[in-house]
């Protein structure tokens, strides 16, 4: 069985973890399969949006612990390295919008992967837990990053130290992530927002994510010449030139991602 499952479904590239009996943790095999999925959509232009959402109960439990204290296992530091690192950095890079849809308990690195995405959507089942401290651990898998950009430096910490769980409706109170819905409406409210990204202008957005990655470390004057260069480009684009023609005609745009 595939650890990981991959779908394109109108423009959507679906990634779903697939390990419902160990709540979605993570192993080796997994992690591979998931870089290999978002690597996949990625490099494909059919695909411009991409959703990572789960099987079972729970969205991801974070790394199998079994696994990384394994005596002939890949050891905590290889984990991080060749499992966690590339899969943040690959969600990160893509050149197109990645929504993480997220039920039940999102714990360590489960929490953090979908923090990385664009946008995280949860259910009011949603609890997501640092749970690094609760066994010596510091958070990783870009927690120490996103988080406290998101909800301030403060809250972070406390969280970070105190494995605090927060759920889905106080997730998106502190701005953790950008909406809570029901748990009987989250997977149809996802696919209304990965269908309206699908059908939006994809470089633009491509575009944008890319300063939003650049503002964490740029001043004031760096990023308004990164806005002045990216908007050059973005206006070179079919879909900028249609979104203008179909202002002008008083129409719905039409647009190609191009």
């Amino acid at each position: 069985m595939s650890l990981i499952t991959a779908t394109i479904e109108n423009g959507v590239g679906r990634i779903k973890l697939n390990r419902p009996e160990k709540f979605n943790s993570f192993n080796r095999e997994m992690a591979l399969q998931m870089q290999a999925s978002l690597d996949a959509f990625s490099s494909d232009n059919s695909v411009r949006c991409i959703l990572i959402d789960a099987e079972g109960k729970a969205f991801c439990a974070g790394q199998d612990l079994s696994e990384a204290i394994a005596p002939d296992g890949p050891g905590i530091q290889k984990i991080v390295d060749e499992h966690y690192n590339p899969i943040i950095i690959k969600i990160r890079e893509a050149q197109k919008p990645v929504v993480a849809v997220v039920h039940g308990v999102a714990a360590g690195a489960g929490a953090n992967i979908a923090l990385a995405c664009d946008i995280v959507l949860a259910g009011e089942s949603a609890s997501f837990i640092q749970a690094f401290s609760k066994i010596g651990l510091i958070p990783d898998s870009g927690g120490t990053f996103f988080l406290p950009r998101l909800i301030g430096s403060q809250r972070a910490a406390g969280l970070m130290m105190l494995a605090d769980k927060v759920g889905g409706k106080e997730a998106a109170e502190m701005g953790m992530v950008y909406k809570c819905f029901n748990d009987d409406m989250l997977k149809a409210e996802a696919d209304k927002i990965c269908n309206q990204l699908a059908n939006m202008p994809t470089k633009g957005i491509a575009l944008t994510k890319m300063l939003l990655n650049q503002s964490a470390t740029s001043d004031l004057k760096q990023q308004l010449k990164l806005e002045e260069v990216y908007q050059a480009q973005a206006g070179q684009t079919y879909d900028h030139k249609e979104g203008v023609n179909a202002f002008l005609e008083k129409r719905l745009p039409v647009f190609k991602g191009e």
